[in-house]
């Protein structure tokens, strides 16, 4: 399989919810929806203290990812940044993402961040 496929396989049309990002501003209530194309990678995302958000990215291996992000959030801050992920799975079969981070504009530092991927049911919230 090739890794492109593998990833598109992973997360398109898959639906995220932060398991944990200390240092971030995406949290409790932020779902991000991933779309693949080949290699290519997008997003939205929304929820918490983000009003809306967009991510563009590629495959960068067989299980990475490079993501840059954009958002909006409630208090009207406009940040942007940027982002390397793992695709993993969890115990339960759920496929995983685990970032390294850091703001580009907007606001300074980044840190690590991990998601996971929201059952069926919960895709639909």
């Amino acid at each position: 399989m090739q890794p492109s496929s593998q990833i598109h396989a992973r997360l398109n049309n898959r639906r995220f919810a932060v398991a944990n990002n200390t240092q971030g501003l995406s949290g409790a209530g932020t779902v991000f929806h991933y779309l693949v194309d080949g290699d290519a990678i997008s997003s939205t995302y929304q929820g918490g203290r983000i009003r809306i958000g967009q991510q563009v990215g590629r495959v960068a291996g067989p299980d990475t990812i490079e993501l840059l992000y954009q958002c909006l959030t409630t208090e009207g801050e406009l940040l942007a940044g940027w982002s390397r992920g793992t695709v993993g799975v969890d115990l339960a079969g759920r496929t995983t993402l685990s970032f390294v981070w850091g703001w580009l504009s907007g606001a300074t530092g980044g840190g690590e961040s991990s998601y996971v991927e929201l059952a069926e049911c919960d895709n639909h919230a």
